[in-house]
């Protein structure tokens, strides 16, 4: 992935730059909405991260405005001390794809930019999606481990079927919220650690291995593993 990265403050700005890099990444920093600008509309980029506020007349929404009026369509991740529900909305309102408040963890930053590239690129439709020996049949609603059935609620569902279109990666508990609940709850809530915590008894508790996985400092990540900081 080639990334452009526009962000005023240094620490900030070497912080996520290492962390696309160690990713395998190419990137790109720059420290003004003036650069930024000519970056970002001048040359192809897979995505963008960019500051919400930045010195002088351009500002990072002026450059997501400025992009789409040019019908561009590069995904966009807007980074802000702002982090209000108004400020979220305006950034997503100005053209973002996502926005991620400051401070924020380089994992979380990694997986929504990967979200954003997953949902960029066109996915034929699956009527049926398996891990292991768990299938998760969309037109039946009907979800099986081992060939035995298993009853789930609706959220239930649709919370397997997230995880397991997202299988192998590290989900955040704010991508699952926005995905699963469709809004924004408060960060501090226990409801998405209550309702994997109730999935997990139904499809772990009775079937080995264990598909449903803690991602310490991170969230929750769905697959069989062989080792890892997982849980």
């Amino acid at each position: 992935m080639r990334c452009l990265v526009i962000e005023d403050e240094a620490d900030t700005s070497r912080y996520i730059c290492a962390g696309l890099r160690d990713a395998g990444h190419e990137v790109v920093a720059c420290d003004n909405g003036i650069d930024g600008m000519r970056l970002a509309c001048g040359e192809e980029w897979d995505a963008l991260v960019l500051d919400r506020l930045l010195p002088g007349e351009i500002d990072g929404l002026a450059i997501v405005a400025r992009l789409r009026g040019m019908g561009r369509n590069t995904p966009v991740l807007v980074l802000s001390a702002l982090s209000s529900v108004d400020e979220r909305v305006r950034g997503l309102r100005s053209g973002g794809d996502d926005y991620l408040s400051k401070p924020f963890a380089i994992d979380e930053l990694l997986a929504r930019i990967e979200a954003l590239l997953r949902r960029a690129a066109p996915v034929p439709d699956a009527t049926q999606l398996q891990v292991a020996d768990l299938v998760l049949d969309m037109r039946t609603m009907r979800v099986t481990r081992a060939n035995r059935q298993i009853a789930l609620q609706p959220r239930e569902f649709r919370l397997l079927e997230y995880l397991m279109r997202h299988q192998g990666q590290s989900v955040t508990r704010a991508m699952l919220l926005e995905a699963v609940w469709d809004y924004h709850f408060d960060p501090q809530t226990n409801v998405i650690d209550v309702q994997v915590s109730r999935l997990r008894t139904k499809i772990d508790k009775e079937f080995s291995p264990a598909l449903i996985h803690t991602v310490r400092g991170v969230g929750y990540t769905l697959g069989v593993l062989e080792s890892g900081p997982h849980a």
